[in-house]
C-alpha cells in the first residue's frame, strides 16, 4: 500500500470516528451544510404570505399592494389573479395572509386578510372567494368579518389566519400601535383589537365561543391581550402564535380559550428606547397566560413573522420542529419543541440577510418555502443537499 493510501485511510478513519461521536449532538452548522437554497422566483413586490394548493404544484403568494400571485413551483412560472379585493396598503397594511379551505378542491373557497378603509379609518378585514385556477380569477368574493373599530394609522394589523382541526377559522388582529398603556385597547374587550378571533367558515360567530354570553366582551373574541401576532399555525390540535413585543419582549404563545395574554399589563420587554419595563412580570400574574418562549428586554429580541411546524419526510431530523420568520434579525428561526418546552437552535439563512416574512412546508415534497420581504424579493426553496 502506498504512503498516499495510508494517509487517506487514516483520514477516513478519523472522519468516521468524529462523525460517530457527534451523532447525538449535530450542530446546526452541520445541518445547514446539508441543505440547498434555491430562488424559485424573483421580483416579488413586498410579498406577505404563502399557501399551497393541495395536490398540485402551485403556491399562492400575496403581495401587500393587493396582488395575488400563482406560482408553479415545478418551473417558476407566475400568473396573477384578477378579482382580488381592493386594499388600503397604508403603512403595514395591504393584502396579507391567505389560506385555502381544508376541503379543497371539494370546497373551492380561499380566505384572505387585508386592510381597507372608510371615513373612520382603516381596519383588518377577512374575506373569501372561489379559486379558479384555469382563469386565474377570484370569483364571488365576499367580506366575512371586519375587526372593528376602524382607526387612523398604519400599524399593527396582526392578520394571520388558520383553520383548526374542526374547521373553525382563527384570525389575529393587532393593537393598532396603541400607546395608552393605562387604558389599552388590547384589554378593552368590547373592541376586536389585539385579539384572536374565532369564526365559522362563513364568517358567522360560533355559538360556543368563550364570551358569547358576556356583554363585556365581543362575541368573536377567542383570546385577547395581544400586541401584534404575525405568525400562527396549528400543531397537535393547538393554536400557536408568534407575537411582536415592544423593546424586545417578543413571544411564542399557545392560545387558550378565553385567555388574556397580558399586553400591556404584563410584558417581558421594555418601552422603546429605554430600560423601563412595560407592565409587570407575566409569570407573577395568575390572571394572564404565560408565553412558552420569550425574548426579554435587552436580549435583542426576535421580531417574528409567519411560522410553521415541520411534518414532512424531506428533513426527517426536523420532525415537529418549529420554524419562524425573523424580520429585523434577517434569518429563519429554528426551534425544537417538546410539548410546551421550546429550545432555540442555530438559525438558517443567516448569511443571506433576508427579512423573512413567512415560511411554509410544501405538502407534496416536504420542502420549506420562505417568503422574503422586500420591494424586489425572491421566493426561496430549502431542499436536502
Amino acid at each position: 500500500m502506498t504512503h498516499a493510501k495510508l494517509v487517506l485511510g487514516l483520514l477516513l478513519s478519523i472522519l468516521l470516528f468524529t462523525s460517530g461521536c457527534l451523532e447525538d449532538e449535530t450542530s446546526l452548522e452541520d445541518e445547514t451544510s446539508e441543505i440547498e437554497v434555491e430562488k424559485v422566483v424573483e421580483g416579488l413586490a413586498s410579498p406577505w404570505a404563502i399557501n399551497f394548493v393541495p395536490d398540485m404544484d402551485y403556491a399562492l403568494v400575496t403581495e401587500s399592494s393587493g396582488e395575488l400571485v400563482l406560482i408553479d413551483t415545478s418551473n417558476g412560472d407566475i400568473e396573477r389573479f384578477s378579482g382580488v379585493p381592493e386594499v388600503d396598503d397604508t403603512g403595514q397594511g395591504g393584502l396579507m395572509d391567505i389560506e385555502v379551505h381544508p376541503d379543497y378542491p371539494e370546497n373551492e373557497w380561499v380566505y384572505m386578510t387585508y386592510t381597507d378603509s372608510n371615513e373612520d379609518g382603516i381596519a383588518t378585514h377577512v374575506g373569501r372567494a372561489e379559486l379558479d385556477l384555469e382563469t386565474q380569477e377570484l370569483e364571488n368574493f365576499e367580506v366575512l368579518h371586519v375587526a372593528e373599530p376602524f382607526q387612523d394609522g398604519g400599524q399593527h394589523f396582526g392578520s394571520r389566519i388558520v383553520f383548526d382541526d374542526e374547521d373553525y377559522l382563527f384570525v389575529t388582529s393587532g393593537d393598532r400601535g396603541d400607546k395608552n398603556f393605562d387604558d389599552h385597547v388590547s384589554q378593552d374587550t368590547l373592541n376586536e383589537l389585539g385579539a384572536t378571533l374565532r369564526l365559522n367558515e362563513d364568517g358567522e360567530i360560533p355559538s360556543d365561543n368563550p364570551f358569547v354570553d358576556d356583554d363585556e366582551v365581543a362575541d368573536s373574541i377567542y383570546s385577547y391581550g395581544h400586541r401584534n401576532s404575525q405568525g400562527m399555525t396549528v400543531h397537535n390540535g393547538e393554536i400557536w402564535q408568534s407575537e411582536h413585543g415592544e423593546e424586545d419582549g417578543d413571544e411564542i404563545n399557545i392560545i387558550e380559550e378565553g385567555g388574556n395574554y397580558g399586553w400591556p399589563i404584563t410584558h417581558t420587554g421594555c418601552e422603546y428606547g429605554t430600560d423601563s419595563p412595560v407592565g409587570e412580570d407575566p409569570f407573577e400574574n395568575p390572571d394572564v397566560v404565560d408565553p412558552v418562549y420569550y425574548w426579554e428586554c435587552n436580549t435583542g429580541g426576535f421580531p417574528p413573522a409567519g411560522m410553521t411546524f415541520y411534518s414532512g419526510e424531506a428533513f426527517s431530523e426536523w420532525e415537529d420542529d418549529l420554524f419562524i420568520g425573523n424580520l429585523a434579525g434577517q434569518y429563519l428561526g429554528h426551534f425544537e419543541v417538546d410539548d410546551e418546552d421550546v429550545e432555540e437552535k442555530e438559525p438558517l439563512l443567516e448569511e443571506d440577510e433576508w427579512r423573512i416574512r413567512d415560511v411554509a412546508e410544501e405538502p407534496s415534497t416536504g420542502y420549506l418555502y420562505v417568503v422574503v420581504d422586500g420591494d424586489d424579493a425572491p421566493l426561496v426553496k430549502i431542499t436536502p443537499e
